[in-house]
């Protein structure tokens, strides 16, 4: 799985003109599925999400976590994020998860992040939708779920 993070203000997501998730201060996660991914990997990146210390302490250093500002997060699914653009100049999607597959863990990672204590909003899956944010630095972090795989560079 791979999450975009971005710190937002606030975040809101609309489907036909209609208001159907919105967060004031946290982060609006863009989420993909890929084929093969299990729930370890929605469990990691909730974990991963919940745990970033991106938000800044009194002395303006990024120190905190979302739980220690009492920060939400917007979750939207984006099966863009698998697009492989390698040959030519239309994207191939190949990579990402069926629907089925994709909305059963983009609902998984939800219930984990909600099981770490975090107030979580949601766009709609499968749906067109159109995000609105204010990006909050920007700070934006990308997240794969392949990473926990990886050695870490110290």
């Amino acid at each position: 799985m791979r999450a975009v993070v971005q710190r937002v203000a606030e975040a809101r997501v609309l489907v036909d003109g209609q208001v159907v998730g919105q967060i004031e201060r946290g982060f609006l996660v863009l989420l993909g599925v890929r084929r093969g991914d299990t729930p370890e990997d929605a469990a990691y990146l909730a974990r991963k999400i919940a745990a970033l210390r991106v938000f800044p302490d009194p002395q303006g250093r990024m120190n905190l976590s979302l739980a220690e500002v009492g920060g939400e997060v917007l979750v939207v699914s984006q099966f863009t994020l698998y697009a492989d653009t390698r040959k030519g100049n239309r994207p191939s999607f190949i990579e990402a998860a069926s629907p089925d597959e994709g909305k059963r863990l983009y609902s998984q990672c939800i219930d984990f992040l909600l099981r770490e204590g975090i107030h979580v909003e949601t766009g709609v899956f499968q749906a067109q939708m159109q995000v609105h944010l204010v990006n909050d630095g920007p700070v934006t972090i990308f997240l794969d779920s392949q990473d926990r795989h990886r050695p870490s560079r110290s």
